[in-house]
């Protein structure tokens, strides 16, 4: 028998096989355990970038904007007439009859009512029998001293009674005098008897019946013991509309300003309304101007004291910025914004301008190219790394802005109908 080729031999071909498989089970085992190893340690990478990523703040940008051309804004009107006057009476007595209500067109000089005054009646007839008394005597005053001077120069009478009689004929007409102002006064008072419309207009309210009792304090007497007007007329051919514009849009008020004015009971409705006057002086509480606009009522379909909303419009400034409120940032250091360079924040130093309510006029070093934080924290600091993401729209987005120019755009332009706030910059990338 062959050596080697027993059953307890072995086969050095069984042996060389045997060894291959465990170098390739080795192998394997050697990759299995790398591949591992280097897998955690990429996601031991990964999930560091990401935990450092989610550590750093999100903002939004947006970019400082021109101001607008023109500005607009809405403030509360009053309206008034032209012309209203309360009228009250200045004699005692009841009335006796009114004429006009509510509402009725009058003209200059028309009555509105009588009232009823016996004692001033009396007092009337008695100032004039007064001056019958008083002209009675000034004639025989007259009569005497001319009697007395007819006989100056003769041994019957002395200078000095001339003199007396003719001092005492001047006296009396004095007295004349005295006594004609009285009835012109008591007169004057009879005229107030009748109650009369002092220009063309309508009757805004009427406050007294017939029978009621008024005084020569002003009117009729109210549960408080004070007068009140009788009646009170109001000339409305043209109406006065007072606006108290704030400070920041005074330095446009000028001749040249018009207002749209909306009322409620006529919505969709406009009325023009032109400048009229200014006070040139700040009310110390509210920092308001009072501006008196006016417009023609002709048609009458204003009133007096109604409330009207004043749509003005004025010339802007497009040559200084504008930025959101949402990015001031106030400080004991000022007011700042906050710029993100390289990824990082740089606070700038801004004076504040004219407030447009959403918007505010930013004086300072930014250009329009800045990327500028729209809503930063309140503890945002220098060189913090941030990570800017796109802005959610509807939630952190600008509108855009209306425009109220007469230039007409094209409808198919896109464009105009992107939001304001879509702050994706061209040419920036989104750090990842």
């Amino acid at each position: 028998m062959a050596q080697g080729s027993g059953p307890q031999g072995t086969h050095p071909r069984g042996r060389g096989r045997s060894r291959l498989v465990l170098l390739v089970m080795v192998g394997l085992a050697i990759f299995l355990a790398a591949w591992g190893i280097l897998g955690r340690a990429a996601h031991t990478r990964a999930l560091a970038q990401e935990t450092h990523e989610a550590a750093l703040p999100r903002v939004t940008l947006v970019h400082p904007k021109a101001g607008p051309a023109t500005r607009t804004l809405d403030l509360p009107a009053n309206l008034a007439a032209w012309y209203q006057a309360p009228i009250y009476a200045q004699v005692s007595g009841y009335v006796k009859m009114w004429y006009k209500d509510f509402g009725a067109r009058v003209k200059q000089g028309d009555v509105l009512a009588e009232i009823n005054t016996p004692s001033l009646d009396a007092q009337y007839a008695a100032a004039k029998a007064a001056l019958n008394v008083q002209l009675a005597r000034y004639h025989l005053a007259v009569l005497t001293a001319d009697r007395w001077a007819a006989l100056r120069g003769t041994q019957a009478v002395s200078r000095q009674e001339v003199d007396v009689q003719a001092a005492n004929a001047a006296a009396e007409k004095a007295q004349v005098e005295a006594a004609q102002h009285e009835v012109d006064r008591y007169e004057a008072l009879e005229n107030f008897k009748r109650i009369v419309a002092p220009f063309d207009g309508i009757v805004t309210s009427r406050l007294v019946n017939v029978g009621d009792y008024v005084n020569p304090g002003g009117g009729n007497l109210n549960s408080n013991g004070r007068a009140a007007e009788l009646f009170s007329v109001a000339d409305v051919h043209r109406m006065r509309v007072f606006v108290s514009v704030p400070q920041d849009f005074a330095a446009v008020i000028s001749p040249k300003v018009s207002a749209d004015l909306s009322l409620p009971q006529y919505p969709g409705r406009k009325f023009k309304a032109s400048f009229l006057a200014t006070a040139r002086a700040f009310n110390a509480d509210t920092r308001t101007v009072t501006t008196e606009l006016t417009l023609p009522n002709d048609d009458g379909l204003l009133w007096p004291d109604s409330y009207a909303t004043a749509h003005f419009e004025a010339p802007g400034d497009p040559s200084v910025l504008i930025l959101p409120v949402s990015a001031l940032i106030f400080r004991a250091e000022g007011t700042q914004v906050a710029e993100v360079v390289n990824g990082h924040v740089h606070l700038v130093h801004i004076t504040v301008g004219i407030n447009f309510g959403t918007t505010f006029q930013v004086m300072g070093s930014l250009k329009t190219t800045d990327n500028v934080i729209m809503t930063p924290t309140a503890d945002i600091l220098e060189g913090q790394q941030v990570k800017v993401v796109e802005p959610t729209n509807g939630y952190n987005t600008q509108p855009a802005p209306q425009d109220t120019s007469d230039e007409k755009h094209d409808p198919n332009d896109d464009t105009r109908a992107m939001p304001e706030g879509n702050n994706t910059i061209p040419g920036h990338k989104v750090n990842q």
